[in-house]
């Protein structure tokens, strides 16, 4: 990370333990992505992946989140889950995001990249390998603030 982490505030009883943190982002497939564009805010869902100090985003790279992020790298991504208000659970992380790798990726030996790839090839593509199609590139979120809520601890 790039700086301190800032520690959650607000709502400890129902915050998350880093273990409870990691297996819930393990778990969901789906997150929101907010970038900060020259018309104001947007917000997409993306796939994700978590390696337990960062948010890792496969983004198209001729998309306006992309261009966003290029031009004005602070970022928050959401992943929430439940639908009864005893079951709602989340995790914001707000951060910098830095383009890792070659853009697009193409799928060349990368070393930054050795840890998150098969991360994210189990979690969307059922195998260790990735599936490059040159339209995507890496974008590694550095967080310097997560707030989780568990409302099933209420």
């Amino acid at each position: 990370m790039t700086e301190e982490l800032r520690p959650q505030k607000r709502g400890r009883r129902i915050a998350m333990s880093a273990e409870e943190i990691d297996a819930f982002l393990a778990a969901e497939r789906t997150c929101r992505v907010a970038t900060l564009g020259p018309d104001g805010p947007h917000v997409t869902p993306l796939w994700f992946g978590w390696d337990g100090r960062a948010c890792w985003l496969y983004s198209i790279t001729r998309s306006r989140r992309w261009a966003d992020l290029v031009r004005d790298p602070r970022v928050s991504v959401v992943v929430d889950a439940g639908t009864e208000y005893q079951e709602l659970r989340g995790v914001e992380i707000t951060g910098t995001a830095e383009v890792v790798g070659d853009v697009p990726r193409t799928g060349g030996p990368d070393e930054r990249l050795a840890e998150i790839e098969p991360v994210f090839a189990r979690k969307y593509m059922g195998g260790d390998e990735m599936v490059h199609d040159g339209r995507h590139g890496w974008l590694r979120i550095a967080p310097n603030k997560i707030t989780t809520w568990d409302f099933r601890k209420i």
